[in-house]
């Protein structure tokens, strides 16, 4: 689907947040231009895992230009102003103030293109005591409260994938289309701010509504749910590990019936309603790991889909990557064509196209030609 193309959007962007949302864009049909430094996105050098270059690029940049651009040249600056007067969409996230000392506030911007849609990315948004700091994920994880509820009973841990600059590119995303949806009624541009600490705050809700209003702390419990029981993993005979959730006290009776083959337990007091399970959960898991012991994976799947409750396997990594369920596409890059997972949504039953990956600078003539005549 080529729902956005005739759009143009400008990004001078790095690393994961801006490029997640320029590439949800591109994937939509939108053109994108993507501003590199002369040096390149920082994010090519991550890794060289895919044929010699950097699995997060891969994955974030597919569908764009790249064109080079030195912001302490003044040609170079009137590139990016020559780009930004025929732009519908720009987004950045360099440092706060950074793009502002060369001329290219967005305030500023606003003004001079009053059709433009701006959208700055940060880390703690503009003002406030963080505002400065470098806003990498990890940072962002752990000053928001996600690392103290994440982990194990003895140990914070960071969430395994870099999920402040995802969901801050997935808002970004969001806000954008909604401002393009708005513009068509109104022919006013707006200017956007997103802030990594923002995007995930909102995810943290419950945790802090419970402590806010409650004074409840959640404790972490590695996979185990803070306020559901049973929930977790589960051992089985031959060593493989076994993933449920009991969510209501409908469930929790099927479960004690059919797969603990232990009537007793749907009534017993410790155990009848969800928070008396949490309350007591050490005695619960402890029944329940019992019983998974003594059985193996393919009986334990089958009792759990008799009694119709939510499993599935605690898999590695090499185990995901032959998961039945996960799709694939291909993808040229410069180093040749590669199989990256597919885009998410499919429309009409066909997944969106996935774009080719630039070599850092491969638009450089090409645009200029295209903007500077």
């Amino acid at each position: 689907m080529r729902d956005l193309s005739g759009l143009t959007v400008v990004s001078v962007e790095q690393a994961v947040a801006a490029p997640y949302a320029s590439w949800r864009l591109a994937e939509a049909g939108a053109r994108v231009i993507k501003v590199e430094r002369p040096g390149g996105d920082f994010a090519r050098r991550y890794d060289d895992y895919v044929k010699g270059q950097s699995a997060y690029y891969i994955w974030l940049n597919r569908g764009k230009e790249s064109v080079r651009v030195d912001l302490d040249n003044g040609e170079d600056r009137a590139l990016l102003d020559a780009l930004l007067a025929r732009a519908d969409v720009f987004i950045q996230n360099l440092k706060p103030g950074a793009l502002a000392r060369k001329g290219f506030a967005s305030t500023v911007l606003r003004e001079r293109f009053p059709r433009l849609i701006t959208c700055d990315i940060t880390g703690f948004g503009a003002t406030g005591p963080n505002a400065k700091l470098k806003a990498y994920d990890l940072i962002v994880q752990a000053e928001v409260g996600l690392c103290a509820i994440t982990g194990s009973a003895d140990e914070p841990a960071r969430v395994g994938v870099s999920v402040a600059d995802i969901n801050a590119g997935t808002t970004a995303y969001c806000a954008i289309l909604e401002a393009l949806l708005g513009r068509e009624r109104s022919g006013a541009g707006r200017a956007i701010e997103v802030s990594l600490f923002d995007s995930i705050a909102d995810w943290m809700n419950v945790p802090l509504l419970q402590y806010l209003h409650g004074g409840h702390e959640v404790a972490r419990g590695g996979v185990a749910h803070p306020t559901i029981a049973p929930y977790g993993a589960f051992r089985c005979a031959g060593g493989e590990q076994v993933i449920i959730s009991v969510q209501n006290d409908a469930e929790w009776v099927r479960f004690a019936n059919l797969f603990m083959d232990a009537p007793a337990l749907a009534s017993d007091a410790r155990f009848a309603a969800n928070m008396d399970r949490v309350a007591n959960r050490p005695a619960l898991d402890a029944l329940v790991a019992g019983v998974f012991l003594t059985i193996t994976l393919d009986e334990a799947m089958a009792r759990l889909e008799r009694a119709g409750i939510a499993y599935g396997r605690l898999n590695g990594i090499a185990e995901a990557a032959r998961h039945p369920h996960l799709r694939f596409a291909d993808v040229d890059t410069p180093a040749g064509r590669v199989q990256v997972v597919a885009p998410a949504a499919i429309h009409d039953g066909r997944p969106a196209a996935a774009g080719r990956v630039a070599a850092l600078g491969e638009h450089d003539a090409a645009i200029r030609a295209e903007f500077m005549a």
